[in-house]
């Protein structure tokens, strides 16, 4: 008999847009954790398709597996804390904007084959792509000379 008090979670639950707001949501979620908040899942106004230990399992496994060195680690905490990616532009952050970038990509894949983080849509490009090969942009580009 089935248990009908049973939730599946993953079924109702909202996958991150990108995995930089599944980072900060996850810096959020121990710092209220550290500051005496109780997790529960399901609890919060957006169900989420993990829960923060789901994350740290993860860069615990890729740090013993030296995917993640400890620099990346304490880029990842030190700009989570502060909410916002180090900026490539500014020359103090030059080497940590690289070492976020290495660990952003190394946590996308993983994040969005276990459905953490949705899939990256194509939809822009392939628009973008179907306006400039019309023939109305083609027939537009004759007074120009390329056609």
């Amino acid at each position: 008999m089935p248990n009908i008090y049973f939730r599946n979670l993953k079924d109702e639950a909202e996958p991150f847009e990108d995995v930089q707001q599944a980072w900060f949501w996850f810096i959020n979620a121990n710092q209220a954790k550290n500051d005496g908040a109780q997790i529960i899942a399901g609890e919060g106004v957006v169900q989420r398709p993990c829960e923060p230990n789901d994350i740290l399992n993860i860069l615990n496994r890729l740090y013993r597996n030296r995917r993640l060195l400890i620099d990346h680690l304490r880029v990842l905490r030190f700009y989570g804390v502060r909410m916002m990616p180090p900026d490539p532009y500014r020359p103090k952050e030059i080497t940590a904007s690289k070492l976020w970038n290495e660990a952003m990509d190394m946590l996308e894949e993983i994040f969005i084959s276990k459905g953490i983080v949705q899939e990256k849509q194509l939809t822009n490009y392939i628009h973008t792509k179907n306006i400039y090969t019309s023939n109305n942009a083609i027939n537009n580009m004759e007074g120009y000379g390329h056609a």
